[in-house]
């Protein structure tokens, strides 16, 4: 063996040990990082189109719109009227169907913004989408699982109140049947027709 080829020999084992150092090194930093992911960090680097499954056992397809703090809101894919949106708590999903491409996608590292802030919108709980609804007087539909029909009046810390009435009228004290006190951790989703 010449001596040059000793050298080369033991060359090409460093470059190989520092690549394979590299290599580990790079991956333990991935494992970190997508160990410190949350929910709607994934959801929100996602495809748009989301299937959830939600801990009542139902399944809702929706387009993503939106994404807070604590909840997403969409439009209702399957099932509902054209343009029907919702609101999702994040402790409502069970879980979200995603093909082999979108979960890659919602992997993918989020850009840091400038001053280490996150959006606006990101930081809006849940409490703040449902102040908004009760502004608007929209009329609602709780699933809590089963469907609760109103109007929202009010919102507080943990809960809200609704004026119950039918789907299709007003909140108007001739068609309220009652208001119902309802802690947020109760409701799976809210329907906007």
């Amino acid at each position: 063996m010449r001596f040059d080829d000793l050298f080369d020999d033991l060359e090409s084992q460093l470059e190989a040990e520092l690549g394979a150092h590299e290599r580990d090194t790079l991956a333990e930093e991935e494992r970190f990082r997508v160990g410190r992911l949350e929910l709607h960090e994934r959801l929100r680097a996602a495809p748009r189109s989301l299937d959830l499954r939600l801990r009542s056992g139902e399944r809702l397809r929706i387009e993503r719109l939106a994404i807070g703090k604590d909840w997403l809101s969409g439009t209702i894919r399957d099932g509902a009227a054209d343009g029907a949106g919702c609101i999702v708590p994040m402790r409502s999903i069970a879980g979200v169907r995603l093909d082999e491409d979108a979960v890659v996608r919602s992997l993918e590292a989020e850009e840091p913004r400038a001053g280490g802030q996150p959006s606006l919108a990101a930081r809006l709980s849940l409490g703040f989408a449902l102040r908004d609804l009760s502004r608007r007087r929209a009329p609602v539909e709780l699933r809590c699982p089963a469907p609760l029909p109103g109007t929202i009046d009010r919102v507080a810390r943990d809960h809200l109140d609704l004026a119950i009435h039918e789907p299709g009228t007003s909140r108007h004290p001739r068609h309220v049947v009652g208001v119902e006190l309802v802690p947020f951790a109760a409701i799976d989703w809210v329907r906007l027709p």
